[in-house]
């Protein structure tokens, strides 16, 4: 009867681990909420966040004057982009935020994006804000830093790409610039569908 019991905790404790592997959903996500706002995207149309609500997006901070990390980082969101294209998964949009809005005009950011070849029909870049909002929000809703001196033309910025969910949270950052983890952005993703 012992033996009986010991085999049976086993199979049930055999059977719980199994299926807590086969889980869908993103492993400890962080839940951040995404304020709203108004922007103007490269083709200088307003946009603003309700636009994203419900669908899976990826988000960066780049400036088109940016003397290293932005260009590495945009050439490794289009390469991100493409994966996702190749894997087939719908309802995936990427969002770039200047922030350098006074420098960035749409048609600065129409250049900058055409530079890398990305598809546009997913991707936007956004302008419009004030500096004063950019730094806000990136602090209160991505919790990342942006900060332009008073001196000089580069601006302070963190370089990781940011997963938000169709529930308008962020799920998840990521490296954007060196170390970037395309599977486990991939494999995050597929779970958010």
């Amino acid at each position: 009867m012992k033996n009986q019991l010991s085999f049976l905790v086993i199979i049930i404790l055999s059977a719980l681990l199994l299926s807590a592997c086969g889980q869908k959903g993103i492993v400890n996500p962080l839940e951040y909420p995404v304020n709203d706002f108004s922007a103007v995207t490269e083709e200088n149309q307003p946009f603003e966040k309700k636009e994203l609500d419900g669908k899976i997006w990826v988000a960066d901070f780049i400036f088109t004057n940016c003397a290293d990390v932005c260009p590495p980082m945009t050439a490794n969101m289009s390469k991100l982009q493409k994966m996702v294209a190749d894997e087939k998964l719908e309802n995936v949009e990427f969002v770039s935020f200047s922030v350098d809005p006074t420098v960035d005009t749409p048609e600065k950011l129409t250049t900058y994006a055409k530079n890398f070849g990305l598809d546009s029909k997913n991707w936007t870049f956004l302008t419009g804000y004030t500096q004063e909002f950019i730094e806000t929000y990136a602090k209160e809703t991505f919790k990342t830093l942006v900060k332009k001196p008073q001196e000089g033309n580069q601006v302070i910025h963190q370089t990781y790409f940011f997963l938000v969910g169709p529930d308008s949270k962020v799920k998840k950052v990521y490296d954007g610039y060196k170390e970037v983890p395309y599977d486990d952005m991939l494999k995050d993703i597929k779970s958010l569908q």
